[in-house]
């Protein structure tokens, strides 16, 4: 039987060693799953999750032309199902949505039809506050340095 990138297949842990753990999955074939694919938590030690001799399901992720076979614990397991899904209640025309003192929403502007004037006076407006803005708050940051400095 030839590997095919992709495909699950069950087999034998045959050996652990501290970075990864190999696999026979028959007809002679042996691969590793690398310590990065043994869970999809964090591994610290490999001994917790498997032992020599227990049969596994892995997923082949690589075959090199040297013939190494690179298997997948983690992605051979069927994706995990969210248990709790939230239903949106519609909310009621009068009720204000809930917000806390620190969320934000995002409304995007509407759409106007401006000519390519109109649109370049409002960012040349805009920029120009901003750098107002800047301004005041650079030469209040100097002024009470300069206050400093000369005390």
């Amino acid at each position: 039987m030839a590997v095919e990138i992709g495909s699950v297949v069950e087999g034998k842990v045959s050996g652990i060693t501290n970075f990864g753990v190999f696999v026979d999955i028959g007809d002679g074939a042996t691969g590793m799953v690398h310590i990065s694919e043994v869970a999809k938590n964090y591994v610290k030690d490999i001994k917790e999750h498997v032992h020599m001799g227990q049969e596994v399901k892995v997923k082949v992720i690589s075959v090199s032309p040297e013939g190494k076979i690179g298997l997948s614990m983690k992605q051979a397991e069927p994706p995990e199902q969210r248990e709790e899904r939230r239903e949106r209640q519609p909310r009621r025309q009068s009720e204000p949505p809930q917000r806390g003192a620190d969320s934000f929403e995002f409304r995007p502007r509407q759409q106007e039809n401006l000519s390519f004037e109109d649109m370049m006076s409002r960012f040349k407006q805009s920029s120009d506050e901003k750098m107002s803005d800047l301004k005041r708050v650079i030469d209040t940051r100097r002024g009470s340095q300069n206050r400093r400095s000369k005390q």
